[in-house]
């Protein structure tokens, strides 16, 4: 049987803070290279906060503060 994963804290949790769309710089942490969200095993945030992060980029890529797709020249 292989080692469990370490035990991760949420980082919203912690801080005692709540994801916002206005605020890019945090949400671009928890989107891949390819621009997909990541999920709750890498990033280490819980459900709730999740949830709630997976609306908060949806709606800064629809008002265009956050990119949907990778641009390559």
């Amino acid at each position: 049987m292989p080692p469990r994963p370490k035990k991760f804290i949420c980082t919203f949790c912690k801080n005692t803070q709540s994801p916002n769309y206005k605020d890019p710089k945090t949400l671009a942490q928890f989107i891949t290279y390819y621009r997909s969200i990541q999920s709750r095993f890498y990033t280490g945030v819980c459900l709730k906060h999740q949830k709630k992060l997976a609306t908060e980029i949806k709606k800064a890529r629809i008002m265009g503060l956050l990119p949907s797709v990778r641009y390559e020249k």
